[in-house]
């Protein structure tokens, strides 16, 4: 009779600790980044939305340092690059080591486990922070390489801004021609439904000559259409799948110097962070992360009184402050505490284990 109460014991805590590790493991990773935004441009959210403000969802918040290797206060590319990478790197750099020498970047590593992969953004898909997951380059301004590297790239969605460093350029070299030799159906007109593109190998919308329009002039719901788009895309049959998706102007905002502009972006990211983890809730295998790669403009809530806010600035430029990081599903304590913005991907490795970084 021991036996049996030993072996049945057995049995309980043995499935219990298999569940236990499972759901630490994600099948799946999105990674959102709010470009240019501290925890003023979050806090504004709170002040500035009409209803309720998706961060609130999450329990597992830290805080990341962003300088980069040649400067206190990074740019998009470096720290871009030290998220898709791991390596800190100087500013302006994508993809590369301060060494001027390749890295490999998370869509690499993970495309080499079968994972499929996407980017989204609201500037140009070719800008700073989508380039440096999936691009090597010695400047960010290299647009017209990017471009290329793209079309030739492990990338199985994407969609954003950007037709004029595909087409009409000084080269007169046809990307989108590149684009579909690889795989690609391309869209330069509007977002589809599911239904329309589920049975295509590649997909790609290039909608704006340069960065997508301002929210202000009528951008709509593209960030989380097009994000969602690219979740039931990437994940069709039962495909793992990691996304970076970006809010780019919460920063252009900033260096603009204009509230009104940088919280009407920050709440369009709120709802596409709600989109996402209404579908991680209940998918269950799939890790949100939430982040930015600097804080821009200096931004602050601040009021003469007590009941007043005024949205206020105190440069044009980026700044070194702490920024959050948010995290919800699988593996998502992983990102609580004080670390470096290397340590994400790090961390995504670790919780993954897709792909095999190069020696």
């Amino acid at each position: 009779m021991y036996i049996k109460y030993y072996f049945l014991a057995f049995l309980f805590f043995s499935c219990g600790s298999k569940k236990n590790i499972h759901e630490t493991i994600p099948k799946n990773i999105i990674f959102l980044i709010s470009d240019g935004a501290g925890l003023s441009q979050i806090s504004s959210a709170y002040f500035y939305k009409n209803g309720p403000v998706n961060y609130s969802r999450f329990n597992e918040i830290g805080l990341i340092q962003t300088f980069s290797s040649d400067n206190d206060i990074t740019d998009s590319a470096a720290s871009a690059t030290a998220f898709s990478t791991g390596e800190k790197t100087y500013n302006g750099a994508i993809g590369v080591s301060d060494k001027f020498k390749p890295v490999d970047n998370l869509i690499e590593l993970a495309s080499l486990s079968g994972v499929n992969t996407g980017l989204i953004s609201t500037s140009s898909i070719t800008h700073a922070t989508p380039a440096s997951f999936f691009a090597h380059t010695i400047s960010r301004d290299f647009q017209d390489d990017i471009a290329m590297q793209l079309a030739k790239s492990d990338v199985d969605y994407f969609a954003g801004g950007g037709i004029n460093f595909f087409i009409n350029r000084k080269d007169n070299i046809n990307v989108i021609d590149t684009l579909i030799s690889n795989g690609f159906t391309v869209n330069m007109d509007k977002l589809e439904s599911f239904k329309q593109i589920k049975s295509n190998t590649k997909q790609c919308y290039i909608l704006a000559s340069d960065g997508m329009p301002k929210m202000t002039d009528g951008r709509g719901d593209f960030l989380k259409d097009a994000t969602m788009l690219g979740v039931d895309f990437l994940s069709r049959n039962n495909n793992s799948f990691f996304i970076m998706s970006e809010g780019s102007q919460i920063d252009w905002g900033g260096h603009d110097n204009d509230a009104n502009y940088l919280i009407t972006e920050l709440i369009d990211f709120d709802e596409m962070i709600g989109a996402v983890l209404d579908y991680a809730e209940n998918d269950g295998e799939t890790l949100v992360i939430v982040t930015s790669d600097h804080e821009t403009g200096g931004f602050a809530l601040s009021g003469k009184t007590y009941t007043d806010i005024d949205p206020i600035f105190s440069t044009g430029g980026h700044t070194a402050t702490l920024i959050p990081v948010f995290a919800y599903g699988p593996g998502s304590e992983e990102f609580k505490g004080v670390y470096d913005n290397t340590d994400i991907f790090f961390k995504i490795l670790k919780l993954t284990n897709w792909g095999k970084i190069k020696k």
